[in-house]
């Protein structure tokens, strides 16, 4: 019986999967630019975790009172901006998709808090805001006598910081019933609603007055409950005062005065000038006439033209996306030499751990047709052309999401935890066959029972599929800078270069296909062919228990807990599904019902990304004098190379074996550790297991379009990329050459 086998109904059965966990509408991927599903009201990223809300108490309908929000939630110590930033940032903006006779109105922003840093100060929020927009029903807006819902969506962009600032993103999608009423967050609502600014009325006694390098505010119409009080005060238009500054304020009578420093980067100024002031969560708005008018603004002094040109440049880069570079032509021999790479490349690909699954269904392969040689050549081309198809498609789904502005690398798909679940649940499935839990034959009509049989060479197709499946966690020697090229090549060159790496990868069971010498080796069928069959199900579940442990590195240690259970119940969906008679009648539909229902309860734990990202690990202890490993940043590595420090960078994932296997050897060396502690090199990892558009961009830097790639910056020197598997003496000697 043929070990593949498993491939036709792992297919339907994952299909079954994947309908049962959309149905929960609850998909988000993280990203340093995240962006959430169709059909998802939430986006959740390590920073904060964004939501599309609502307020139709009437239902939504002409005259009706709609509100709909974004309501951000935020890790510790990270905040987003108001619509003034202040010193840096940029505030949130959102971009509506309504239905016709709709229209939204401007973000009722609530008051901001003032967020020192250093000598400068924020404008934003920390903890949980909802920035809430009125929504106008017009007598335009007419569904249609059948419909029940109307469908909002939102493209949303937020700036997120703590330390370190990183862009965002997410789309979302909200249904909301046109005659039932919306009121999940009313409590929310109203708290946004006490907390956004009151409007003063416009009195004589209210003005902002330039006085020398400052400006005197005056604002009367306070409520009396105030008086005496400090206030905070917030200009909204950004660069007038020094945000960082203290007001020196006082009381007039009824009238509130505060003297706030102009700012020396003053480029305008507002006429008139509104302004918030807030006590105790609320906030007062006026618009302040300025009487005299605002001075001149002088010429910024003291600013290079470089600076000058450089601060230009980024103010560009920050309101425009950033345009793919053209694909220029590779030289001939620089084509070439890149074509050899990939080839060798996914040659010792056969030799990573990752493919040891794939090997064991192919030994079967081969013995099962060892005296058939035409069949044993065919299987081969069929092989090879399921794993040069699979990289090919591979490759243009990654150019097309290049191309589209995504920032994606070379086993980009692990980075969701949804292909990791998936991958799991195949490869239970195709262990539990070799283990002979149950058979094709049995599990489904007899008509498509002997598919297999007919189909060899599908068979054959669909294991090359499922060796690029398996073998995309790994990068061999002489991969990564081939694979670093294609982002830089036209569509052809690149590619070819995938083309030549899944050649590389098929060519051994290629060539032992054609060779006649290779199959007379082979023992002949027989019983010993069930002994091996069963013992390889055991890298079977070896590769899932690796699975499971890269999706709790994603989704955390329930995500973990309850892709374990979910395996559980389809082991025994399957099993029931042998059974004969009555037995099989009650037990299967109830262990498949069982199995649909706890993926629609926990299949959204599963693909739900982790709020909070797991540190950087530490250096073991027993070696003296050793500095743990840091999370990396951007720009962390330069801060540390211009104070002197030699830096060492690891890109690694937890998806990523050959990552793996060099942490626990070569990076795990107490020789190497303490090298790095006599030449006081900084660690630093860069973790990719989830999706970091800025860890991309470092790889493409570094002419790198997947991990591991492991590089050695020093003060005054050009940074050593080392090989994909890292020698610990060609570590050693470049750390002792510092």
């Amino acid at each position: 019986m043929s070990c593949l086998r498993p491939l036709q109904r792992s297919l339907h059965t994952l299909f079954f999967i994947a309908a049962c966990a959309l149905s929960t509408g609850a998909i988000g991927q993280i990203q340093l630019k995240t962006s959430a599903a169709a059909g998802s009201s939430s986006v959740v990223t390590p920073h904060v975790r964004a939501e599309l809300v609502a307020q139709a108490p009437d239902g939504v309908g002409p005259g009706k009172p709609l509100w709909l929000g974004l309501s951000i939630t935020h890790q510790p110590e990270w905040h987003t901006y108001w619509k003034n930033p202040g010193d840096s940032g940029l505030p949130t903006q959102l971009d509506w998709q309504l239905p016709a006779g709709i229209d939204a109105g401007e973000v009722a922003w609530p008051v901001p808090k003032k967020i020192p840093l250093g000598n400068l100060a924020n404008y934003g929020y920390e903890g949980t805001v909802l920035l809430p927009v009125p929504m106008t029903v017009s007598p335009a807006f007419n569904p249609g006598p059948l419909a029940k819902e109307a469908t909002f969506q939102l493209k949303a962009s937020w700036l997120v910081c703590r330390q370190e600032c990183i862009p965002e993103e997410g789309s979302f999608t909200l249904q909301l019933p046109l005659r039932g009423t919306t009121a999940l967050h009313a409590a929310a609502f109203d708290a946004a609603a006490a907390a956004h600014p009151r409007d003063l009325p416009a009195l004589g006694g209210s003005s902002a007055q330039v006085e020398g390098d400052a400006v005197l505010l005056r604002v009367a119409g306070l409520p009396p409950a105030l008086q005496g009080q400090t206030l905070e005060v917030f200009p909204e238009t950004t660069g007038v005062v020094e945000t960082a500054a203290t007001p020196t304020q006082q009381w007039d009578g009824a009238v509130w005065t505060a003297r706030l420093p102009l700012s020396p980067q003053r480029s305008d100024g507002p006429v008139p000038m509104p302004v918030v002031l807030a006590h105790g969560g609320q906030g007062w708005r006026a618009e302040l006439p300025v009487p005299g008018g605002w001075p001149a603004v002088a010429a910024l002094k003291g600013m290079s033209p470089a600076l000058e040109a450089a601060l230009k440049a980024n103010a560009a880069n920050a309101a425009a996306p950033t345009a793919p570079a053209a694909a220029t032509p590779a030289p001939l021999g620089t084509w070439l030499a890149a074509l050899a790479g990939a080839l060798l490349g996914g040659l010792i690909l056969n030799l990573m751990p990752c493919v040891f699954p794939v090997l064991a269904i192919k030994v079967v392969g081969f013995a099962r047709h060892a005296q058939n040689q035409r069949a044993h050549r065919i299987g081969g081309l069929a092989y090879t052309a399921g794993v040069v198809l699979s990289f090919l498609l591979l490759g243009a789904l990654m150019l097309g999401l290049r191309s589209a502005g995504e920032a994606v690398g070379w086993g980009f798909q692990l980075q969701s935890p949804a292909v990791v679940a998936s991958l799991a649940a195949l490869f239970t499935l195709i262990g539990l066959n070799l283990a002979g839990v149950f058979e094709f034959g049995r599990m489904l009509p007899s008509s498509l029972a002997g598919l297999q049989a007919r189909h060899p060479v599908l068979d054959a197709f669909l294991t090359g599929v499922l060796a690029v499946a398996v073998a995309s966690p790994c990068t061999a020697p002489f991969m990564g800078a081939s694979l670093g090229l294609t982002a830089t090549l036209p569509a052809g060159q690149a590619l070819s270069i995938f083309a030549a790496l899944g050649l590389g990868l098929a060519l051994p069971y290629l060539l032992a296909s054609w060779l006649p010498a290779f199959a007379r080796a082979l023992p002949r069928p027989g019983a010993w062919m069930d002994t091996l069959r069963r013992l390889l199900a055991f890298p079977m579940f070896a590769t899932v228990v690796w699975l499971v442990w890269v999706l709790g590195q994603q989704s955390g240690i329930n995500g973990a807990a309850a892709l374990l259970a979910l395996l559980v119940a389809l082991s025994m969906a399957v099993w029931a599904l042998t059974l004969r008679g009555a037995t099989r009648a009650v037990l299967a539909p109830l262990s498949i019902a069982a199995c649909a229902w706890l993926v629609w309860l926990w299949g959204p734990k599963i693909i739900e990304l982790e709020s909070t990202p797991m540190g950087a690990a530490s250096a073991p202890s027993g070696v003296a004098g050793v500095t743990s490993w840091q999370s990396w940043r951007p720009g962390l590595a330069d801060e540390l190379v211009a104070q002197g420090r030699p830096v060492f960078v690891d890109y690694t994932a937890a998806w990523c074996v050959t990552c793996q296997y060099n942490k626990n050897t070569t990076l795990a060396s107490a020789a190497v550790l303490q090298d790095f502690a006599t030449k006081n090199v900084a660690l630093l990892r860069a973790d990719w297991t989830r999706r970091d558009p800025a860890i991309t961009a470092a790889l493409a830097q570094l002419g790198r379009s997947g991990v591991p790639v492991y590089v050695l910056h020093a003060p005054g020197k050009a940074p050593v990329v080392f090989s994909e598997i890292l020698g610990e003496s060609e570590l050693r000697a470049a750390v002792a050459a510092l």
